[in-house]
């Protein structure tokens, strides 16, 4: 009881057939361009401010929950920038579209996770944290100014 010589000519005709069949299907997968490399629209007020507000709640969850501080800010910021990134290619439109670099999307992002995070849960921001977001307000306020 083997394989007849009908059952092999069977085989070996699906067989091609189906390398056939998936050598085409990864040829077109790899010519398809990919929808994310596309429509990259730059970041708008309103989604900073979703990202912002995300970052700050995480933020002030993770203080209450006692999670590291640094560590909770970290990856609150991180988080922000690679959203940025990610979904807006870093391109900021407030800023004419320009595209922002990684380290300064993440300073700002923490900049700003912090002001939103003070306006939510003021009790879960270290003294330290908060007296050098006020210096670095101000002085921005002064450059603007300017």
């Amino acid at each position: 009881m083997g394989i007849n010589f009908y059952s092999k000519k069977i085989l070996k005709f699906l067989s091609i057939g189906a390398i056939i069949s998936f050598s085409l299907f990864d040829i077109h997968l790899i010519n398809k361009p990919l929808k994310a490399e596309k429509n990259l629209i730059a970041a708008s007020e309103k989604d900073l401010f979703l990202y912002r507000q995300m970052g700050a709640s995480y933020l002030c969850i993770a203080s209450k929950a006692e999670v590291d501080f640094k560590k909770s800010l970290g990856i609150a910021s991180a988080t922000f920038t690679n959203v940025i990134i990610g979904k807006h290619g870093g391109a900021i439109k407030e800023l004419g579209n320009e595209k922002l670099d990684e380290k300064k999307l993440y300073n700002a992002g923490t900049f700003q996770i912090v002001g939103s995070a003070l306006n939510i849960c003021p009790e879960s921001i270290p003294k330290n944290i908060k007296n050098d977001y006020e210096k670095k307000l101000k002085q921005l306020v002064r450059q603007s100014k300017k």
